[in-house]
């Protein structure tokens, strides 16, 4: 294999200054990784364990500026988004993803956060569904942001397989549809639907209220992508990662949230 040192992945998203989640979040992922990782701020947040305090979206013309920087002097395989926070933010990223058409990009559609914050305004709901779904190699919705971008509610096994059909059929070439929010099971089900059909993935389901795990997974995947792993593959590898990381996650302040270990995920392997 190439080594993976040689190509980089881009993480455009947002900064949590509480280091559990977002760009952060991204960026120790990728290293876990073996990656270079690379990062365009599409917005900052006041953010801890116990939730999000303020959130503030720099310019767009600056988020451009970080794009075309990265996609200047760097051999970009894979481009992760995460929390682009209205319309104007996602169009001017779906822009530059059609100019420089990376091999891959991950969609993890931030839309809520752990705590309850709405980290999406509603108008931005039909551009990531028009403008950035179609150009995704893989949208990685839980099941509030799968119901949200479907109007639909997923209360069981079932209905997030034909969530993740709807979701293809409405423009996305594959989607990992996680299930953790599924209450009841003893295991956390995640549905990988591509062209081949459904994968299924179980791990068991730990008793962890956790910070992070959405945009460590998605980064997991680009990072497995980059590094030439099929998606099936790269998505099963990202899910048994999180699962390393959460269980070896700690509490670095000073509530009952846990911060995922993403370097020990990897030691252990």
């Amino acid at each position: 294999m190439t080594d993976p040192r040689c190509a980089s992945v881009l993480t455009i998203a947002g900064s949590d200054s509480g280091g559990g989640a977002g760009i952060q979040a991204d960026l120790k992922t990728f290293a876990a990784h073996g990656v270079h990782g690379l990062s365009a701020i599409a917005a900052l947040t006041a953010q801890h364990t116990r939730g999000v305090t303020a959130i503030e979206v720099p310019s767009t013309d600056f988020l451009r500026a970080q794009i075309d920087a990265c996609f200047d002097d760097f051999r970009i395989g894979a481009v992760k988004l995460g929390m682009l926070a209205d319309a104007r933010v996602i169009h001017a990223v779906a822009d530059a993803l059609e100019l420089y058409r990376p091999p891959h990009v991950v969609i993890d559609p931030v839309m809520v956060a752990t705590s309850g914050a709405r980290l999406l305004q509603p108008e931005a709901l039909d551009a990531l569904r028009t403008r950035l779904m179609p150009l995704a190699t893989l949208v990685t919705p839980n099941l509030p942001e799968a119901g949200l971008l479907l109007d639909f509610e997923i209360s069981d096994e079932t209905a997030m397989r034909e969530a993740c059909m709807r979701l293809r059929n409405s423009g996305a070439n594959a989607v990992l549809l996680k299930g953790g929010h599924l209450p009841g099971n003893t295991d956390v089900v995640d549905l990988l639907a591509d062209q081949s059909g459904i994968h299924i993935f179980r791990h068991a389901r730990l008793d962890i209220e956790a910070h992070g795990t959405g945009c460590t997974l998605a980064s997991a995947v680009a990072a497995n992508l980059c590094r030439g792993l099929a998606l099936d593959e790269a998505c099963r590898a990202a899910g048994d990662y999180v699962h390393a990381a959460l269980r070896g996650g700690y509490r670095p302040g000073r509530s009952d949230i846990v911060v995922l270990d993403h370097f020990g995920a990897m030691r252990d392997a």
